[in-house]
């Protein structure tokens, strides 16, 4: 982790503007397109980690309490979905001891999974959103010669970023950089 370099923001002239280049992509040719996406990422990781950050937080600004009771709500079905998993047979034995407690509690668990399904998704789409955006823009924008450059150095392994790592524990460091 010493040898990560935090890539530079790009301006938004490049990133958006004055030099941005749009297309749509070829999808027939998922190869090409899944590079283009790839090599975007690399080069305006700075940019995407900004605007996702942003957007959640504006997301989280407009409605504060949805996006807390969903971030609680995904915590706390996480954490029981694996105290379960790891305890079965505790479980079972408390649903055989006490059945009518345990119906009481899916049927509360129930309705707090109703009366919270908004603010779960609020939460979700607060993820979602700027991971869409993120990757309708890396579709989009066609690569420049400095993008070129700035990916070759990252895949030969001069420079590493948290994007490479990220890419590199998802199994798509070979296609970067091509």
């Amino acid at each position: 982790m010493v040898d990560v370099q935090v890539a530079p923001l790009r301006s938004l002239g490049d990133f958006l503007l004055e030099s941005a280049r749009f297309q749509v992509p070829n999808f027939h040719d998922q190869e090409k397109w899944a590079n283009r996406v790839l090599n975007n990422l690399l080069y305006y990781q700075t940019n995407y980690f900004l605007t996702a950050i942003v957007l959640f937080l504006l997301i989280g600004i407009v409605h504060p309490v949805k996006m807390v009771c969903g971030f609680a709500a995904i915590s706390i079905a996480f954490g029981v979905f694996v105290y379960c998993t790891n305890s079965q047979w505790s479980a079972r034995r408390f649903k055989r001891n006490h059945p009518l407690v345990s119906v009481m509690v899916i049927l509360a668990t129930g309705y707090l999974v109703v009366y919270l399904i908004g603010a779960v998704i609020v939460f979700m789409f607060g993820i979602a959103f700027p991971l869409l955006l993120i990757i309708v823009h890396a579709s989009l924008r066609l690569r420049s010669i400095k993008n070129k450059i700035t990916n070759r150095l990252e895949h030969v392994g001069l420079k590493r970023t948290p994007m490479g790592i990220i890419l590199e524990g998802l199994g798509q460091e070979q296609e970067a950089g091509s």
